[in-house]
């Protein structure tokens, strides 16, 4: 799936919260539109500094709540600005290229068991050439043996890190020989990233919109 398409499924599933939110049990915390602690956020309600930063992230005209990373991040406009300019390049222009940057991210949001982030993007991981074979792997922390050597080094890279809190130098020397010295740097760069929307995820207890199922075999 091209990215604007998953913009677009983005888009409406954003308009279908306040629908599908009366089809679950919420906690008495999460508000029923922005399915999160944090309440929806439109640009009339920011400060008229702020928002042209409000039109960057969550679009001209938007006429719905944004919910997801983007809309809590915009609590906090000069931390969503920046969040921003750094997710554009690392998510769409990092010179791993964006299948490998769809599988780091998989791999982030797997290490830190953040399901709204996982589901969003296994849809897109599988739509940029990503095998399933790869996602199985993240998904059911399988073994890397079998799978593309650049995905498996992108996993291993990231399991290493996140889990031992240490990349090893042969982890290190792979990824440089795979993707460049800077390619390699990228990939803790977008892991690095999409941990920080997992934290902002995970403390506003941001849920999926009813009407998608979540993929990350997790109780909530």
């Amino acid at each position: 799936m091209h990215i604007l398409a998953v913009v677009r499924v983005a888009a409406l599933a954003a308009l279908m919260v306040g629908t599908s939110a009366k089809a679950q049990s919420l906690p008495s915390d999460i508000n029923p539109q922005s399915l999160s602690r944090m309440p929806p956020l439109m640009r009339s309600d920011m400060k008229p500094e702020d928002q042209a930063i409000y039109d960057k992230v969550a679009g001209i005209n938007r006429t719905t709540p944004m919910i997801g990373p983007g809309g809590v991040s915009l609590h906090m406009p000069k931390v969503a600005q920046a969040m921003d300019i750094l997710n554009q390049y690392l998510r769409y222009d990092s010179i791993i290229g964006r299948r490998y940057i769809e599988v780091a991210i998989l791999v982030s949001a797997r290490e830190f068991d953040q399901q709204y982030e996982y589901t969003f993007h296994e849809t897109a991981a599988l739509s940029e050439g990503a095998p399933k074979a790869t996602v199985d792997a993240i998904k059911n922390n399988g073994p890397l043996e079998a799978l593309d050597a650049k995905d498996a080094v992108i996993i291993r890279y990231g399991r290493e890190i996140m889990r031992d809190h240490h990349l090893s130098a042969a982890t290190w020397a792979e990824a440089e020989a795979k993707f460049t010295r800077q390619g390699a740097l990228e990939i803790a760069g977008i892991m690095g990233d999409y941990l920080l929307a997992a934290v902002l995820l995970h403390a506003v207890d941001q849920r999926l919109p009813a009407n998608m199922p979540p993929l990350l075999p997790i109780a909530h």
